[in-house]
């Protein structure tokens, strides 16, 4: 033992060390909420594919492009109404504050900066339609349009003179271009009609960093306006809304509602808990200070680690208030047991036990970032480092700023006196007929259990704006960034040509309705062994009429000459032109380049195994489904989670027998019985089995072995009891908080706590070894 002097001296280095952290700490938090680096995408708490990260690339990229795209669709019964609202919503959002900004539409100008641009390609643009018809149909039929539309030139829409188009191919071309949206222009306005009801689109950008998480929907509000305005001019307006930001601040509302009711209900919960005990500011002060650095902590390093604190995490880092005052608990519990005792000595005989629960609370909550999901390695770091600073708050600072003691109260003496009563298991003819019923009800619970691997358990989104979200989906035939082809060659030119190889097959689904289109690069820049094919097919066919009516007309009419170098992928991507189609072309890949081909009109999920096969046999091209390969892999790892919290039992059990010896298994038993106890009861309430609450059982084992450890370390000493009892309490306060969170992975994860603390709870005590059985 280190003599006195030394000893003090040892401790206050440590107390000074870790005060210069929590100053750094500090700095840190007051630098990180002037700009919180707060995330809201779903997206992003799933894993990357680790083969091929082209993959998460081109998901990235999709769903950027349509992360600040707000669209409000305004429908009502006639067109003069429809306007006539749309206006009042534009004045209603006028109004007052808004963050939103009208989003660039069609022009006029726009639309004469795309002519212009492909002008010198006009002769190699062709709709497949168009190309079947310049192959199969005789020439004649191509003279009688042509003079038709010499002597007629009002009756059809063209973009460029006669000998510049003979044909009147380029129109549609262009109207195929268009057939990408279902919106048309109309009275300055983008409209639609559907279902009896005329619709007037209203797109918006919402420019700015992450969403404040204050609870106040200022996006909302200022669309509530906007909508109450329009309502005004007739109550039956439709509206319907769409767009990441919208779903991106209901996540930051949400949160904000949930953190407080969770983090500062635990909060709440706990200091009176301390109150009720110790009935003393002073326990109170430190145990909110032990928490209040453990959050900061963990939501300093959270940040430094991973460049952002996802929503999601904060929320379930919330619950770690009900896990994290178990070290000053038990600390001020044993100095109310045992006044005599000085504070650091004090700390000195807790510190083995403390460090011990500390280590397999870590260990279980760090078993969460094995899987590879940044979301899950989030709340893994935030925990684990919330607790360790919590710890060390305790450990280091407690013994000198506790000088005063700890009276004892009704409350405490209650609570701790009631071990004494507490029964212990034994093995009798009663108790083995009451295990073999307990048993029997438990096979009925995970008999009856099912598992459950939907995505949409991390999403949190209220059921209106989902419902909002896929109705203009549905009208816009907007193509979802979750299904998508993957098409990769060795160089542009290659991707192009398979792009097309791919549009082929898919242009029978389009013609049979079962696809409403797609969007491809190519649609946009053919290969240049299409453009080639394409302007030699216009040139012969062109030529031939030009002929023809030249010798019907006497004239000498001559076709307009174009540039015989194709139009390049790069001159495309340099341009303008290419804004609304860029995202589509992901560049340079692992050997080579890729793109995306997205389709329209997704509507059936019974179509997806089609479109799946549509890819089978064509070199490069491979279907992506975006939504079903992150639900696959929620179930394998659910499985692997599964076989990984049966090794995590065994290696907490060898930790346990390292310090414990003969009785190890007194610790590790209740937890055991726990989980499986909290899994019956999700069965009987028909929740599914998933891979949260996979996680939930993980984290159950580590506060379950600490109950055990407590009572064994200090077995018949009712101060230890008091001090799991109020830990108890409060951390299963916490996560059934948790388990009201309108985000389904944490509810699950939440209520399997919320039973498996309990069970864990009641379980500890009765596995205290007889009195003649006591080391």
């Amino acid at each position: 033992m280190l003599p006195v002097s030394t000893d003090r001296r040892a401790w206050a280095t440590a107390a000074f060390v870790w005060l210069a952290i929590v100053l750094a700490v500090a700095v840190h938090q007051w630098h990180f909420w002037q700009h919180p680096a707060l995330d809201t995408d779903v997206l992003a708490l799933l894993p990357e594919n680790e083969h091929e990260p082209e993959v998460s690339e081109a998901t990235r990229r999709l769903a950027d492009a349509a992360s600040r795209q707000v669209i409000v669709l305004l429908g009502a019964a006639d067109w003069a109404t429809a306007r006539a609202a749309a206006a009042a919503w534009r004045t209603g959002l006028a109004a007052g504050p808004s963050p939103l900004k009208p989003a660039a539409g069609l022009d006029t100008r726009t639309l004469e900066s795309a002519v212009g641009f492909y002008r010198p390609w006009r002769d190699r643009l062709l709709t497949p339609a168009q190309r079947q018809q310049l192959a199969g149909q005789p020439a004649a039929a191509w003279v009688q349009k042509a003079l038709a539309t010499l002597y007629q030139p009002a009756a059809g829409a063209r973009l460029t003179d006669w000998a510049a188009d003979p044909l009147g191919l380029w129109t549609g071309w262009w109207s195929d271009r268009a057939a990408d949206t279902r919106l048309r222009p109309r009275d300055q306005e983008l409209w639609l009609s559907d279902g009896g009801r005329e619709w007037i689109a209203l797109p918006y950008e919402m420019p700015g960093g992450a969403f404040a998480l204050d609870g106040n929907p200022v996006l909302g509000d200022a669309l509530g306006r906007a909508d109450a305005a329009a309502r005004a001019v007739d109550p039956a307006v439709t509206l319907l809304r769409a767009g990441v930001p919208l779903h991106g601040e209901a996540a930051a509302v949400q949160a904000n509602r949930e953190i407080n009711t969770i983090g500062w209900g635990s909060l709440a919960a706990v200091l009176l808990l301390v109150w009720l005990a110790f009935r003393s500011l002073r326990p109170i002060a430190l145990v909110a200070l032990s928490l209040g650095i453990g959050v900061a902590a963990a939501l300093s390093v959270t940040a430094w680690v991973f460049g952002q604190v996802h929503l999601i995490t904060l929320v379930f880092g919330a619950s770690l208030v009900g896990v994290a005052e178990d070290y000053g608990i038990h600390y001020f519990a044993t100095r109310q047991g045992h006044p005599d005792v000085a504070p650091r000595s004090m700390m000195r005989q807790l510190l083995p036990g403390l460090a011990l629960a500390l280590a397999t609370s870590v260990l279980a909550y760090l078993t969460l970032g094995l899987a590879p999901f940044p979301g899950l390695r989030q709340m893994a770091v935030f925990s684990a480092v919330g607790l360790a600073a919590a710890f060390l708050t305790a450990v280091c600072w407690f013994p000198w700023l506790d000088r005063g003691t700890v009276r004892p109260t009704r409350f405490a003496a209650a609570v701790a006196g009631s071990l004494a009563g507490w029964p212990r298991l034994r093995l009798t003819r009663r108790s083995l007929w009451g295990y073999a019923a307990l048993l029997l009800v438990c096979g009925g619970g995970w008999w009856q259990l099912h598992t459950s691997d939907d995505i949409r358990q991390l999403q949190g989104s209220p059921a209106v704006l989902m419902q909002s979200q896929r109705d203009v989906g549905r009208l816009l035939g907007v193509p979802s960034p979750a299904q998508f082809y993957l098409v990769r060659g060795g160089s542009p030119e290659q991707v192009l040509e398979r792009e097309e190889a791919l549009k082929v097959r898919l242009d029978g689904m389009v013609h049979t309705g079962r696809l409403a289109g797609y969007r491809a690069v190519s649609d946009w820049v053919p290969s240049a062994q299409r453009q080639a094919a394409d302007a030699a097919l216009t040139a012969r066919v062109e030529a031939e009429v030009v002929s023809a009516v030249n010798a019907q007309l006497g004239e000498s009419l001559a076709r307009t000459p174009f540039d015989s170098a194709p139009l390049t992928l790069e001159r495309w991507l340099g341009d303008p032109v290419s804004a609304p189609a860029r995202d589509l072309w992901l560049g340079p890949v692992r050997g080579g380049v890729a793109s995306v081909v997205m389709v329209r009109g997704l509507s059936d999920p019974a179509l997806l195994p089609q479109l799946a096969a549509v890819a089978d046999g064509l070199d490069g091209v491979r279907w992506v489904d975006k939504t079903a390969e992150v639900s696959a892999l929620l179930g394998r790892y659910r499985v692997a989670m599964t076989w990984l919290l049966l090794l995590a039992h065994v290696a907490v059990y060898a930790v346990l027998w390292w310090r414990l010896r003969h009785l190890a298994w007194r610790a590790a038993l209740p937890a055991v019985i726990a989980s499986g106890l909290a899994v019956a009861i999700l069965g009987w309430m028909g929740q599914p089995f998933q891979l949260f609450t996979v996680l939930a059982l993980v984290l159950l084992l580590g506060i379950g072995v600490d109950y055990g450890i407590f009572l064994l370390e200090h077995d018949g000493d009712p101060s230890a009891w008091l001090a799991v009892a109020l830990g108890a309490a409060s951390t299963w306060l916490s996560f059934g908080l948790l388990g009201l969170s309108a985000t389904p992975a944490l509810r699950a994860f939440g209520l399997t706590l919320l039973f498996g603390v309990l069970l864990v709870w009641m379980l500890a005590p009765m596995f205290r070894p007889p009195v003649s059985d006591r080391p």
